[in-house]
C-alpha cells in the first residue's frame, strides 16, 4: 500500500515537472516570437516614415544622411550605426542581450525590406497616413521588443551607459545624444519636419500603452511584467 502511495506521488511530480517544462518553454517562444516580431515592425514603421518624407525620429535622421553620403541604403548604415554604438558598450562596461545584437541586425534588414516593396509615395494626402501609420506602428512595434525582455537596443545601451558613467540624468543623456544625431544628420541631409516632431510628442504614450498590452506573464507565477516609471524611458532605439 506504501509503495503504491510513493508510485502515485512519483508520477505526480513527474506530471507537474512536465508541465512546468512545457510552460517554460510556451514561455519563451512567446517572448521570442515578440522580440523577432517587434523588430521587424519597427523596421517595417521606419520605412513608412521614410516613404512619408515628412520627417523622420532622431536617429534615423542620422542614418539617412550617412545613406545620402555615402550611397549606402539607410538600412545598411543602420546596421553599420548599431554595430558601432554596440563596441562602445565595451568601456561603458554595458552587458548586451539577445535582444541587443538582434536589433542591430534585424531592424535595418526589415527597413530596407520594406523600402524595396512600399510604392513611392506622393501628394500629402497618401504621406500623412503614412506618417500616422509608421509612428502608430512605430509604438506597437516598441512594446513587443521591450516587453520581450531579452535587453535594451545599442541606442538605449549607450544613454544608459552614459548615464551610470558620468552621473549625469538620463534625460540629460538622451536629450544631450539625440539633439547630436539630429543636428548631424540633418546636416547631411536626413529629413526632420513635422514628422519628427510629432515622432517626439507621441511616442512615448504610445510605447507604454503597447508595453502593457504586450506585457508577457513570468514562467512562475502568470503575473505580468511592464515598463514602468516614465513612458519615455522605455523606447526602442533602431
Amino acid at each position: 500500500m506504501h509503495q503504491a502511495t510513493t508510485t502515485t506521488g512519483g508520477h505526480v511530480l513527474s506530471t507537474q515537472g512536465r508541465f512546468a517544462q512545457r510552460l517554460t518553454q510556451g514561455h519563451l517562444i512567446r517572448r521570442l516570437t515578440q522580440l523577432y516580431t517587434g523588430l521587424a515592425l519597427y523596421g517595417v514603421s521606419s520605412a513608412l516614415l521614410v516613404e512619408a518624407g515628412l520627417g523622420l525620429e532622431p536617429w534615423n535622421v542620422l542614418h539617412q544622411g550617412l545613406a545620402e553620403l555615402t550611397g549606402l541604403t539607410i538600412g545598411v548604415v543602420s546596421i553599420i550605426v548599431g554595430a558601432a554604438v554596440l563596441l562602445l558598450w565595451i568601456p561603458l562596461r554595458q552587458r548586451p542581450g539577445l535582444g541587443t545584437v538582434s536589433n542591430v541586425f534585424v531592424v535595418g534588414i526589415a527597413m530596407d525590406g520594406a523600402l524595396a516593396l512600399l510604392p513611392e509615395a506622393h501628394g500629402l494626402a497618401v504621406r500623412i497616413p503614412l506618417l500616422l501609420a509608421g509612428v502608430v506602428l512605430n509604438g506597437a512595434a516598441t512594446g513587443l521588443y521591450i516587453a520581450a525582455r531579452f535587453g535594451p537596443g545599442p541606442r538605449d545601451g549607450l544613454m544608459t551607459g552614459l548615464h551610470r558613467r558620468t552621473g549625469r540624468s538620463i534625460r540629460l543623456m538622451r536629450t544631450a545624444i539625440e539633439i547630436a544625431v539630429v543636428v548631424t544628420g540633418f546636416a547631411l541631409g536626413g529629413t526632420v519636419g513635422v514628422g519628427t516632431l510629432l515622432y517626439a510628442l507621441s511616442i512615448g504614450p504610445l510605447a507604454q500603452l503597447f508595453l502593457r498590452l504586450f506585457a508577457v506573464p513570468t514562467a512562475s507565477d502568470g503575473s505580468t511584467v511592464v515598463a514602468t516609471g516614465q513612458p519615455r524611458g522605455a523606447i526602442l532605439r533602431p
